[in-house]
């Protein structure tokens, strides 16, 4: 689902939206967005922000409300998805995208909301901050959102609510981006790893024909390697 769309950048960038959803399930074929949030950011600071719970006009899944505290009452007053979707498209613009395993899940109902009630493709560059977190933390025994909140010593309070999930994550890549700035050499595995001097990227250590060495984690888009 992710053929033909932005790109999955792993840096950090200054200007950015991180967002987050929750759904009736897991599927972006079979179910619903019920809330969307936002924050927008210049140069490493909230300007913005947006929230709004969303009608999915089908009763919620005890399952979702279990997890995110939703319910059919809290959303039976709420926008449905089109006009939603058409106020957090403008929000987002064409800023690179942020947020936590967005690039299996978030993303995917995003577009298939978007192409589905608006007929519109979504085509931000974005970063993943669990792809980014098991980069620059693979000592990390888990990846997520709440696993680098804590290691970061950030309050996980309200966490699977959609906007207080941005507001931990925007603080989680403010410190993965600490990170990976101060990543001047090559460096012990747990430590921050040198970034791609052609596009930014983080480079990662691999093995190859002729021993280790070191490749863009864009690859296969950037093909830049030195040696280890």
């Amino acid at each position: 689902m992710n053929k033909g769309s932005g790109k999955r950048l792993n840096q950090y960038v200054k200007d950015y939206v991180v967002f987050d959803l929750e759904t009736t399930g897991l599927s972006p074929e079979t179910d619903e967005i019920i809330e969307i949030s936002g924050l927008k950011v210049r140069n490493g600071k909230v300007m913005e922000n947006f929230t709004t719970l969303v009608n999915p006009d089908r009763p919620i899944p005890y399952s979702a409300t279990r997890i995110n505290g939703i319910t059919d009452e809290m959303v039976q007053s709420a926008p449905l998805l089109k006009p939603s979707l058409n106020e957090f498209l403008t929000f987002i613009g064409n800023d690179i995208l942020v947020g936590h395993n967005i690039h299996s899940f978030d993303l995917n109902f995003l577009r298939n909301g978007a192409r589905r009630t608006l007929g519109q493709s979504i085509q931000n560059d974005y970063v993943d901050t669990l792809f980014l977190a098991k980069i620059c933390l693979p000592q990390l025994p888990r990846h997520r959102l709440t696993d680098l909140a804590a290691h970061f010593h950030i309050e996980t309070k309200g966490a699977h609510r959609a906007f207080n999930d941005c507001v931990m994550n925007q603080l989680c890549y403010e410190k993965l981006g600490m990170l990976l700035e101060n990543a001047k050499e090559n460096t012990a595995p747990g430590q921050a790893l040198p970034t791609c001097p052609k596009c930014g990227n983080v480079l990662i250590k691999r093995n190859g024909k002729f021993g280790a060495f070191w490749g863009c984690s864009s690859f296969p888009s950037c093909r830049y390697t030195q040696n280890a």
